[in-house]
């Protein structure tokens, strides 16, 4: 991903918080030489240094068939939001588009044992609907192995995180401070949480 030095986004934490927050991602791959994309929920963990991502593919997907031992290329981005040159101090200026994404580059393994499937849909269900867990866990056995069946769940260690925040690091404290005023007004939930980043930014790097 092309990240000019003044949209560098290197904290740690401060990136996993996003991709655990933003965790609806798209995996793409390569079939026959041609990019292959799904859009899947993943599950982000970091323990003792290492980053780890969980999904799972429906098995009729033939994406999944391609991934062990190859690197996949994993996208996080949500918050987004277009920049009027109205924004700015001078009129020789042109509309552009802030965001934050977040790449994430590893090889998959396939995890085929019943134990690591149930493992794996149990902490997705607590990461996304808690409450659904005691429905699921009282189904009958034969129907959850069924639907455990029809799905291939993986892991990716991730050894490559390339992460960037353009949120208009490169202009005046006015004129992030427009920006700012006018997104936080914004209808649009994407514009006001691109907004509130900006005004979080580190010192230095906005108002």
């Amino acid at each position: 991903m092309y990240i000019p030095s003044f949209n560098s986004f290197t904290d740690g934490q401060e990136i996993v918080a996003f991709m655990q927050r933003y965790s609806f991602a798209t995996i793409i791959t390569q079939m026959d030489g041609v990019p292959v994309a799904t859009h899947l929920p993943f599950l982000v963990k970091e323990e003792n240094d290492k980053l780890t991502l969980q999904a799972h593919f429906a098995k009729a997907n033939p994406q999944w068939k391609e991934i062990e031992g190859n690197t996949s290329l994993v996208i996080f981005t949500e918050p987004h939001a277009y920049i009027s040159p109205n924004n700015y101090g001078k009129v020789e200026n042109v509309p552009t588009w802030n965001y934050i994404a977040v790449h994430a580059y590893g090889k998959a393994h396939i995890l085929d044992d019943i134990a690591q499937k149930t493992e794996l849909l149990k902490h997705t269900i607590n990461a996304f609907e808690s409450a659904y867990l005691q429905q699921w866990e009282s189904l009958p056995e034969q129907y959850r192995l069924k639907m455990m069946n029809g799905i291939v769940a993986f892991e990716i260690e991730v050894t490559d995180l390339q992460a960037k925040r353009k949120l208009s690091q490169n202009r005046s404290e006015q004129e992030q401070t427009n920006i700012i005023n006018s997104l936080s007004q914004s209808p649009d939930a994407n514009e006001r949480e691109i907004a509130a980043y900006m005004s979080k930014l580190p010192d230095g790097q906005s108002k």
